[in-house]
């Protein structure tokens, strides 16, 4: 029997969507069409997920530090979201899934705003999977934001713990992540999910995000699956040296990165 401390299918699935351009730069297309590309990639990763009963997944579709993009980008990305939007919602509402968003709104223009608030309440009853979409968000910004949440709820110096801040976090509703996935070949988390990304283990694939697809996905949740988790103890097999991930499986890159398409 597989030891209690192993999943075989992570509950909460984080992917940092990289690669888009590059994937059209080898085609010789502009950037937009790689970023059409990475939608349609999305759609299909997003079924293979509640189709492997995945019951989260959160997706960072636009950094807080993208604005410093050509504008011309940006504008297209805005522009990509709302098409995506209108092309594809009915059929994730009629799938079950569920449409969170996680990022500071504030500052983004009202017709997007609107889009994506109009998402999360059409899509509200739904449980089948939660898709968040973290959109204008930064792990820093959402650590400073629920610090003042807890001091405007009146939380005191001496509450403040570790549990109590979490429940200010943008993503409250949901667990940590158990897999964090990075396409495109670079191996840094770029300021997603800093906090709840504690423990996560992480896969950093080679893929182009346009071309990730089911296969790609199990092939991560294989990877994670024969990865012991810790979360600081030595583990059941009693020879961890008491960090996660300090002895991946020979089967792993010690670097954590596997092959991709």
């Amino acid at each position: 029997m597989a030891s209690s401390s192993v999943q075989s299918v992570p509950r909460h699935v984080a992917i940092v969507m990289d690669g888009n351009g590059r994937w059209a730069r080898k085609r010789f297309m502009p950037r937009g069409l790689g970023h059409k590309a990475g939608v349609d990639a999305l759609v299909k990763v997003v079924q293979a997920c509640a189709d492997r009963d995945i019951g989260y997944l959160t997706v960072f579709a636009f950094s807080s530090e993208n604005w410093k993009r050509p504008e011309e980008e940006v504008s297209g990305l805005m522009s990509l979201l709302l098409v995506a939007l209108s092309k594809h919602l009915t059929k994730l509402k009629a799938d079950g899934v569920r449409i969170r968003i996680a990022g500071d709104l504030s500052t983004v223009s009202e017709k997007v705003r609107n889009a994506l608030l109009d998402a999360e309440a059409n899509t509200v009853e739904n449980h089948r999977l939660v898709l968040t979409v973290a959109f204008n968000y930064g792990g820093r910004w959402d650590i400073v934001q629920a610090c003042r949440k807890a001091m405007a709820a009146g939380v005191s110096e001496a509450d403040l713990d570790e549990a109590t801040l979490s429940r200010h976090m943008a993503m409250a509703y949901a667990p940590d992540p158990d897999l964090f996935i990075r396409t495109g070949g670079e191996v840094r988390i770029s300021n997603f999910l800093l906090w709840q990304a504690a423990y996560a283990e992480m896969v950093f694939s080679d893929c182009l995000w346009p071309d990730f697809d089911a296969v790609e996905l199990d092939k991560a949740i294989a990877n994670f699956a024969r990865r012991e988790r810790r979360f600081g103890d030595v583990g059941e097999s009693g020879q961890g040296e008491g960090a996660i991930g300090s002895e991946l499986p020979a089967a792993v890159p010690a670097d954590g990165v596997q092959g991709g398409c």
